[in-house]
């Protein structure tokens, strides 16, 4: 599979320094974010998933009918229904989409947010629960007779669907969470690992923390492959890419003031938010160009680490998580039309470039 550039999108414009705006459920925003995405080179747009948001399996199918290329990376919450219906639902947009889905595994980082749609189970019940789901899953899209399963969670008698994936045997599986439970179950289940915008050191510890556990259930270690999620602030010189980040900080901070996170916590509790912060204290600036600020004054309630520079120096950061092992990377941006347009035409190219040229003095090399 090759490297893949994400983008974001959601149901309305919005961001920790974009005020909500527009209705619920905006069309025309979506349109015209998506599209520009697809024309600016976006391979897939993250759809994300809250129990107070409009359903983005729908979303995702609207994306679908306004877009011709682009894919979707569709948040999915096991636990909220019986996976033989999520296999069902999935498959059949997957077959309308002609094969553009892939479905990204959220356990549930934040107990507030599970609570509202009546999940009051712990973490790693929860995990467990999602390991489970996805053998029953999987199985469903790749049976091709009906079968039986008991489990601790769940129990079918002749579990069986008509409708089977486009894409064979089955939709890709990305698939989010930071603990020790999450990545023993990604290591099971896992075609791509979600991480956040850690330093590199923490994304190598992460990615040979995954690797390991794939190998742990008998899988090979280059089985699974890793997304990277950041943000990026660019501008033509890197003094004006500081100037702009600068002005960011400040509205967040005012945004963070007025409101809580999508999850409903002002602090999450989840792994994944608590490493950004504990990276956030190291400095505001790791690596070559890794900005922090944003996870500290936010709290790090999703990628809120940030790339800042110059096209050619943001895709120079994002090709030393090529080197680390990262082969797709998911901007999400501040000004989100903005922002993703920006990153697919400027800074995209070159780290394809950058990519296209390391695997020639590989095979050169060979």
């Amino acid at each position: 599979m090759r490297p893949e550039f994400i983008g974001h999108t959601s149901n309305r414009e919005g961001s920790d320094i974009v005020p909500a705006s527009g209705p619920i459920i905006d069309k025309a925003y979506i349109r015209n974010h998506v599209q520009a995405a697809e024309a600016a080179g976006i391979d897939r747009l993250l759809i994300g998933q809250f129990a107070q948001w409009p359903d983005n399996n729908q979303i995702a199918a609207y994306v679908f009918g306004q877009t011709e290329r682009i894919g979707a990376l569709l948040a999915h919450r096991p636990g909220l229904m019986a996976p033989t219906l999520g296999a069902r639902q999935l498959a059949t947009l997957d077959q309308f989409s002609e094969g553009r889905l892939w479905v990204h595994i959220i356990t549930g980082g934040s107990d507030t947010d599970q609570a509202r749609d009546g999940d009051f189970e712990d973490h790693d019940t929860r995990y467990a629960r999602t390991d489970e789901y996805l053998q029953v899953l999987k199985k469903v899209w790749e049976s091709d007779r009906p079968f039986d399963h008991e489990g601790r969670f769940y129990r079918f008698k002749g579990a069986f669907s008509q409708v089977k994936p486009f894409q064979k045997p089955r939709i890709p599986i990305s698939f989010g969470g930071s603990s020790d439970a999450a990545i023993a179950v990604a290591g099971k289940h896992a075609d791509v690992y979600a991480l956040w915008g850690e330093p590199l050191d923490g994304a190598r510890e992460t990615i040979g923390k995954v690797r390991a556990a794939a190998v742990a259930s008998g899988r090979a270690a280059e089985d699974i492959r890793f997304t990277l999620a950041f943000r990026t602030v660019v501008a033509d010189t890197e003094d004006a890419a500081w100037a702009k980040a600068a002005n960011i900080l400040e509205k967040v901070r005012s945004q963070v003031a007025r409101s809580a996170g999508g999850n409903g916590e002002k602090l999450p509790s989840n792994v994944g938010s608590v490493r950004l912060r504990e990276a956030a204290r190291r400095g505001k600036v790791l690596d070559k160009r890794l900005w922090t600020e944003v996870a500290e004054a936010s709290g790090a309630g999703g990628n809120s680490t940030a790339l800042v520079g110059t096209p050619e120096q943001v895709a120079d950061a994002i090709l030393d998580y090529y080197d680390a092992g990262v082969s797709n990377f998911l901007v999400r941006g501040f000004y989100p039309t903005e922002d993703t347009v920006t990153y697919g035409r400027d800074v995209v190219p070159l780290v394809k470039a950058g990519i296209a040229e390391r695997e020639a003095r590989k095979v050169a090399a060979e």
